[in-house]
Formats: structure tokens, sequence, C-alpha cells
């Protein structure tokens, strides 16, 4: 945590590799992206809390105590309460509208989800964190975000089943190679690879629309083989873009909602 008073100022630094931007009318710019291979555990961040700052506790009671919050806060939002943890506040939020005065809950029609929100002291720390911007990343295609469409969670969460959204750089499918798709590809087992449906709803360059497949409880990358290149002639052999981050299926879902 940084230390922000009038006599001293702890800052941060995170750093982050330019990438062309795949977004319409801004031809030759770049987005800045940090390297997110993997997110903090509630272990890794409570190990850091003992060794870092000075946590003087039992690290096993920590840990446990930790996930008994979170369990409990996870209860309470799912009797309708908000959880306001003075950083970020998490919210449930019923979607969909309804027609009449007494119509009931459909879960299909009225997907229930859970938002993020973020309060003033964590933006306030955002002003104390120092970019260094490393560079052109050396790339040919990369994967930005994952979206599953179903509970909006980004980056983060899969719902098999579902539909999925993929924006990035040079991500069209196409090629007569079969190889090419989209694979879900197991992060703790590499020999683990699902082919996504090659029906897809959208395929550009820089967008992909389709289904979620069926998917075993676990961590989750994305891979995706193409042989598209930006002058319509295909690659010999498919080149191979992977996710820089980690889909989990199974568990509760956050919407980030700044």
């Amino acid at each position: 945590m940084a230390t922000i008073n009038s006599v001293h100022e702890v800052l941060h630094r995170i750093r982050v590799k330019l990438y062309p931007n795949y977004l319409t009318n801004v031809e030759g710019a770049y987005i800045a992206r940090t390297d997110n291979e993997a997110s903090l555990t509630i272990e890794d961040v409570c190990a850091a809390l003992k060794n870092r700052g000075g946590f003087t506790g039992n690290y096993d009671d920590l840990v446990e105590h930790v996930k008994q919050f979170f369990d409990e806060a996870a209860y309470q939002l799912c009797d309708g309460f908000a959880i306001n943890t003075g950083y970020f506040s998490i919210h449930i939020h019923v979607g969909g509208t309804f027609d009449k005065i007494i119509e009931g809950h459909n879960t299909q029609t009225h997907l229930i989800t859970f938002r993020f929100r973020v309060r003033e002291p964590l933006r306030a720390l955002a002003k104390h964190i120092v970019v260094e911007v490393e560079g052109l990343a050396d790339v040919q295609g990369y994967i930005d975000e994952f979206t599953d469409i179903r509970t909006e969670s980004v980056n983060d969460a899969l719902t098999p089943g579902g539909m999925f959204s993929i924006t990035g750089h040079k991500i069209k499918v196409s090629g007569n190679n079969p190889e090419t798709g989209i694979y879900f590809v197991s992060a703790d087992d590499a020999g683990q690879r699902v082919k996504a449906d090659e029906h897809l709803a959208e395929n550009t360059a820089s967008k992909l629309i389709g289904i979620i497949p069926a998917l075993s409880a676990g961590k989750w990358k994305i891979e995706i083989k193409t042989q598209y290149t930006v002058g319509g002639k295909f690659l010999k052999e498919p080149r191979i873009i992977e996710s820089g981050f980690v889909l989990t299926q199974g568990g509760v879902r956050f919407v980030s909602k700044d």
C-alpha cells in the first residue's frame, strides 16, 4: 500500500509495452498494456502482507480469515446487500426489463450479475502511480480483451455455452489449414485443448464473436491460430496468438462498472 502524506510519499511503478491500436479511425496510434499473465491470489496477497507489510500474525490464520471474510461477503451479496470495502464496492444487479407488474423473475432474461465500483481512496492512489513505457511490443497480433457476454466479465471468467467477444489486433480467423481456429487451452495442462465452433457471429481483424464450448472447471487461456494477413494472402503456416490473461470457469463472477 502506498504511504501518502505531506512529509513522505512512496510511489508505485508499473511497466507497460505499446501495442498497435485496433480501434477504428486511430491508425498509427498505440495502446499501453501491462503484463498480466496471472492474477494474485488471496495466498499471494497475504504472503506479501507477511513479508513486505510486516504482518506479525500467523500466515495460515490470515489466509483463512480473509477467505472467511469473502465467503461471508458473497453470502450477504446474495441476500441483496452491497459490500463496501472502502477501496471498492460490489453491488448485485438484476438485468433485463419486466413487461408486467406481476411478471416473475426469469433467469434467462433477468440475469443476475455482480458489479464492481471503484471508491475514492483507490482512485486517489492511482494518482501516485508512475508508468514506465518499455517500448513497442514485438507482436504480429494480440488479444486485448475477452468478454463473457452472459456475465459481462472482462478477462476474468467464462460461461460454457454462452457467447464470447474477443477484441485485439490481427486476430481474424482465416486460412485453409484445418488447425486454424479459436482454442481454449487449460492453464494447468497445455495438452487439454478445446476448439470453439468455427461458425463465428463476427470475424474481423479486431473482433471475434462466438460460442464458448463445454469446459471443465479450472483456469483457461485463449489461443488463436490463423493464416490471416493484412494483404489478404494466407500465410503458409498458421501463426499463434495467445492471451496474456487467464480465465476462470466456475465460481462467482464480478462485472467491473467504473
